[in-house]
């Protein structure tokens, strides 16, 4: 049997859908399908899923993607998921993690700022393991929400779990039963350790001594690496409720944007003209851009970023080190700027008649603008307008939870010219907040000389020109757009023997699709610009000093 008569299943979940992919051992996407899948937000920064939903999501994905082909020719599957948590009873029922009490909501969103104040608890212990987070835990991670589901919902949750899962290690479990769980999850969200396992010291010192129970069962005593075989394959059950075989391999999982590199970073550059074509593989950065993006730097040794989570080792590529920046909102945030501006009707409508998406509308848009003014790209027409992105707080590099959206620049207008503006204020400011990271992350020691960008964002073209353009760096979008699910098959074929190492898997599957090459007519005007964005958190945290002082 040829590569491209082996099929491999990816699926991944997303913040608001689930989507699978048959992908060929060449590395070619056969069929894709995606399925909605619910969140509930029933106050600010609670965030909650339903793993039922999700799980019966992923089974109709499944089904979908492999409907064309002979099931026995399905080597293997991979998972991938956002770094949510769930809870399950200790029958592996669903356990409620809401206020209201719904056992069917049992999964706190990564995105899920609740337990904010027990983050600042946590990082004021000023405890060893913090340092592989950039020396302060996110409320995203997994100890702040446990500890708040331990102080706040103690009767109807904490003391009834008899598991608690990173939603990636949920769905092998649901698969194959097995409760292993992935290196990558517990190494990059819960402080464990490749080297030294989990620290006693760590949960007991931050008020979750009871987890040390049973050798740590209930967050993980059994950990392999990315892409090794989970149990014996997946259950009878789990495999009619996917429409596979029994036994069919199932490989460790991955987090989402984890699997977005590892469907990328790997692939053969030469004859492209980068920069990292004889460079090794830790010249490349990974961006992983979709609801929020994620920045992954691979090093040879430990590299310690202020601000920046890891080092962690052999979480995404075996035997390297990764460093995780990111930033917490992205295309949320443009979502949020275009979406709620006074001309977004007339701009729906536009794009509407044009057969156009509202992105694609206004990227036209904005060259149409800077023709009229004989401008050779749109970039300054925002020259008027600076933003400042973290309206959901900065992830990397100032690890600031508490930091808040600003604009500058705005007037007594609201015209369908000035949503333009504004949306490519947005973009730039986002661009910037790469740069910000990716200076964070040269500066400690990272030798980074190419981009390679996947996920939604990748897709708007403006969104990719700005970020070649404000970084100086050429970017690299893969053959397969859908990078992230490659690297999810990537896992299932490893898991399946076809490849002696999950390297090999990623050279035979990552391929280049095109390159963006930085403008360098708009160099002068983004480094001033981005100088002005780096006072204006400045001045946020200025303002916010003299109003606490009030």
């Amino acid at each position: 049997m040829g590569d491209a008569e082996r099929y491999y299943v990816g699926v991944d979940v997303g913040t608001g859908s689930a989507r699978a992919a048959l992908v060929d051992g060449t590395g070619r996407v056969r069929s894709t399908a995606e399925h909605p899948i619910q969140t509930w937000n029933p106050q600010p920064d609670f965030y909650q899923q339903s793993s039922d939903d999700i799980w019966t999501a992923c089974c109709t994905i499944v089904k979908k993607v492999t409907s064309t082909v002979d099931v026995t020719q399905v080597r293997g599957i991979g998972f991938d998921a956002t770094c949510s948590l769930v809870l399950m009873d200790k029958k592996g029922n669903p356990l409620t993690v809401s206020k209201s009490g719904e056992n069917e909501q049992n999964i706190v969103l990564w995105m899920d700022h609740r337990a904010t104040e027990q983050a600042e608890r946590i990082n004021a212990t000023h405890h060893a393991v913090l340092k592989y987070v950039g020396g302060a835990i996110s409320p995203e991670m997994a100890p702040p929400k446990l500890l708040w589901l331990k102080e706040n919902l103690g009767e109807a949750c904490w003391d009834k779990a008899g598991h608690m899962f990173e939603l990636p290690d949920y769905l092998t479990w649901r698969a194959t039963g097995s409760t292993s769980r992935s290196l990558c999850s517990l190494v990059c969200k819960w402080t464990y350790s490749a080297s030294e396992e989990w620290s006693d010291s760590f949960w007991q010192e931050i008020g979750l001594a009871d987890l040390l129970s049973d050798k740590y069962a209930k967050i993980g005593c059994e950990v392999q690496s990315p892409g090794e075989r989970v149990g014996k394959g997946l259950t009878k059950s789990a495999a009619v409720e996917l429409g596979l075989v029994e036994g069919t391999a199932v490989g460790t999982s991955l987090i989402d944007a984890h699997a977005g590199g590892l469907g990328m970073v790997g692939a053969d550059v030469k004859g492209h003209g980068l920069p990292c074509e004889n460079q090794p593989i830790t010249a490349r950065l990974s961006l992983i851009c979709g609801t929020s993006s994620c920045h992954m730097a691979l090093s040879k040794d430990a590299i310690f970023v202020p601000g920046v989570w890891g080092p962690y080792f052999s979480a995404m590529v075996p035997g390297l080190w990764l460093s995780e920046g990111g930033q917490s909102a992205t295309g949320k945030v443009i979502d949020h700027v275009v979406e709620t501006h006074a001309a977004f009707p007339e701009l729906k409508e536009k794009a509407n008649s044009s057969g156009k998406s509202v992105y694609e509308y206004l990227n036209t848009y904005l060259d149409s603008l800077a023709s009229d003014k004989h401008l050779s790209s749109p970039a300054t027409l925002a020259s008027g307008l600076q933003v400042w992105p973290d309206y959901h707080g900065n992830r990397s590099p100032l690890a600031d939870p508490s930091l808040t959206g600003m604009i500058c620049g705005l007037r007594l207008s609201a015209g369908l010219e000035d949503l333009a503006l504004l949306y490519l204020a947005t973009v730039q400011a986002l661009a910037y907040g790469t740069r910000h990271i990716l200076e964070a992350l040269q500066g400690a020691g990272h030798d980074i000389t190419t981009l390679f960008m996947c996920g939604g964002l990748s897709k708007n073209p403006l969104f990719v020109q700005t970020h070649a353009d404000v970084t100086g760096l050429p970017v690299v979008l893969p053959a397969e757009p859908e990078s992230v699910l490659v690297g999810a098959a990537i896992l299932g074929a490893y898991a399946s023997g076809d490849f002696s190492t999950i390297q090999s898997a990623m050279g035979c599957m990552a391929k280049v699709g095109s390159v963006i090459r930085p403008r360098l007519q708009d160099k002068r005007y983004h480094d001033k610009k981005y100088a002005v964005f780096l006072k204006m958190v400045e001045n946020q945290r200025e303002y916010a000093s003299i109003m606490s002082s009030t």
